[in-house]
């Protein structure tokens, strides 16, 4: 995108204007919208740009609008907002193609390199998409049987104890399982994560990618 802009849709005024003003420091033009609905009656003058999406709102929730903004085709990238308990809608929010998420209260640095993210997403890309999911197939086929157990309880939404009680494991040595396949797969955060291993078709009923192993 030549001109930056952000969309952000969040039901909590003092929020969305803090991280409305921070945007603008960085020259990125921004407009707020309080609610699902009122993005949506304003959606066709908005200008492209990225949508940073709160998943908690009364009326249309961020799941549902981003449900409605796939089937409208809108194709601006999404970067889901979202709170410590709702991981498990985050998930499921990159299952339904957003980017992104964080958690609150997220810091400058992890915002402003959310929104480069949804930049790269929404600029043209040279490389072929099916050379990519070859990449991502490949780096989750280096990590061992177990880690590729505790990324498929991640894939789910869980938490770290809930995968250790299904995997009857103890909660830290879950965390070194995640560790390491981090390490392996050479990312960053959870999303990072995520969108590795989405992109390589896990956690879907069909598609293409590698199989868990058991």
């Amino acid at each position: 995108m030549s001109k930056r802009v952000c969309h952000i849709v969040d039901d909590d005024r003092a929020v969305a204007e803090s991280t409305a003003f921070l945007l603008r420091t960085e020259g990125i033009e921004t407009t707020v919208h309080g609610s699902g609905e009122a993005f949506m009656r304003g959606l066709a003058e908005l200008e492209p740009g990225c949508i940073l999406l709160d998943i908690r709102m009364p009326g249309m929730n961020g799941l549902e609008l981003q449900r409605q903004l796939r089937e409208q085709g809108c194709d601006m990238p999404v970067v889901i907002i979202t709170g410590h308990g709702d991981v498990d809608s985050a998930v499921r929010a990159m299952k339904d193609g957003a980017i992104d998420f964080l958690q609150k209260p997220f810091s400058r640095e992890e915002l402003l390199a959310a929104v480069r993210g949804a930049e790269r997403q929404a600029a043209p890309r040279p490389a072929a998409p099916s050379a990519e999911v070859a990449e991502a197939c490949s780096r989750i086929g280096q990590l061992t049987p177990r880690e590729q157990q505790v990324l498929q309880g991640l894939i789910k939404g869980h938490a770290n104890k809930v995968i250790a009680y299904d995997l009857d494991l103890s909660p830290r040595t879950v965390e070194l399982y995640r560790a390491n396949a981090m390490r392996k797969l050479g990312v960053r955060s959870l999303s990072e994560m995520l969108h590795l291993a989405f992109l390589a078709g896990l956690g879907q009923e069909a598609g293409p990618g590698v199989r868990m192993t058991a």
